[in-house]
């Protein structure tokens, strides 16, 4: 007969099971993404649905989702429970527009950048790059910008 599954799990279990340093899983707890409480002996115990959630977090952040973006998310989610398949939808289906937009955006800067290693021109004044439009020539000669966007 197996062991009863446990409800409650230490630091280093989640560490364990979820594949993170401690030291992310405090940082993470630090930012509002996940809780624990304190037991009688003053140690942290996290819920088994910190594993979900921690799950989550790991997808969104490969797909440059930003911690607060992140946050907000979970803030829309009950504490109670570990996230369900409908909630997953909700999320995702929200982060989608970002991840388009960004992939867009970054395809484009791939397209100029390549345009751009091939011109030679090396003019910060009129790259489509560093000064899209001449943006910066409105505000008169001289440097504008001294360290990228």
């Amino acid at each position: 007969m197996s062991p009863p599954l446990q409800r409650e799990l230490s630091v280093g279990e989640v560490a364990r099971r979820s594949g993170l340093a401690v030291s992310a899983i405090h940082f993470y707890e630090a930012k509002g993404l996940i809780a624990s409480r304190r037991n009688a002996g003053n140690q942290r115990r996290f819920g088994r649905e910190v594993l979900r959630r921690l799950a989550i977090i790991k997808v969104a952040q490969r797909t440059g989702i930003s911690l607060g973006e992140i946050r907000e998310a979970f803030d829309t989610l009950p504490a109670s429970r570990a996230p369900n398949a409908a909630d997953w939808q909700r999320l995702s289906a929200s982060w989608r527009e970002s991840l388009d937009e960004r992939i867009r955006c970054l395809t484009q800067l791939r397209d100029q950048l390549d345009h751009c290693i091939g011109c030679g021109c090396l003019s910060l004044a009129e790259c489509p790059l560093r000064n899209p439009e001449d943006e910066l020539g409105d505000e008169g000669c001289g440097a504008r910008l001294l360290a990228p966007d």
